[in-house]
């Protein structure tokens, strides 16, 4: 039988996060519109990251190789220096940060989440992409902002979507992967956020999102809910002036 953990280079006890980055830098590597090679080696990598992503085949798979007893020690080892410990005392920005992301990649998604949102409400300015590298920030970030929308956290998903989006304008690097994103934040902007917040920051959300490339049909369709918002708002000027730039784009 075929190690999936092995396929993917990670450990048998790699959290979800540690997962889906090892597929995605291997399968960069492997796909065959980058090697033109024979697909088998993608077909195996994909294939062992299916296993791997569902909870209910990796628990199969792990039985199978009797691996349970494995991950249930290394999960209760001790370590004489507990690092999130030692980020839990600080509260400056970077540590508080990569507590966020330690968090997220170690079973806690939940208080990295909850973490996230604090440090937005209690800090100006605050940013993760500062005290990551661009590659570490675009991986995990997508994965919080993925988090976010299962707790729907729409709006904070989206401004950290944007962060990410731009970045792989200005230079590639999920490439393959990159319409995940989009199809992400696209999904999120036309689904959640009409009715499920304040229409303030329904506008900065899709205002936001003129600047992210979506093309024309969603640009018109953003361009209209924003002109149904201002006019809720009273601001008809404003409404109009949406409407007219959604037609103008349209054509």
């Amino acid at each position: 039988m075929i190690d999936c953990y092995k396929i993917l280079g990670v450990s048998h006890n790699a959290t979800a996060a540690e997962i889906r980055r090892a597929y995605h830098k291997k399968a960069k590597l492997l796909h065959p519109d980058v090697t033109h090679a024979d697909s088998s080696a993608f077909q195996e990598l994909v294939s062992a990251y299916e296993t791997l992503s569902d909870i209910k085949s990796r628990s199969l798979f792990d039985e199978s190789y009797a691996y349970n007893s494995f991950r249930k020690d290394s999960t209760h080892a001790k370590s004489s220096f507990d690092y999130r410990e030692w980020l839990l005392e600080r509260e400056d920005d970077e540590s508080r940060a990569k507590l966020i992301f330690f968090d997220l990649t170690h079973h806690r998604e939940d208080t990295a989440v909850s973490e996230f949102k604090r440090m937005n409400m209690s800090r100006t300015g605050f940013r993760l992409a500062k005290w990551f590298t661009r590659e570490d920030f675009m991986d995990y970030g997508f994965i919080l902002a993925e988090e976010l929308v299962i707790r729907q956290e729409y709006y904070d998903a989206v401004i950290l979507l944007e962060q990410i989006i731009k970045m792989e304008y200005s230079y590639r690097y999920f490439k393959l992967f990159f319409p995940e994103v989009m199809s992400l934040t696209r999904h999120i902007l036309r689904n959640n956020i009409d009715g499920q917040m304040n229409d303030e920051l329904a506008l900065d959300a899709w205002e936001r999102a003129l600047d992210l490339g979506f093309g024309k049909r969603d640009d018109c369709y953003f361009l209209q809910k924003m002109g149904d918002a201002y006019e809720r708002m009273g601001d008809f000027a404003t409404a109009r002036i949406c409407r007219e730039e959604s037609v103008r784009s349209a054509s």
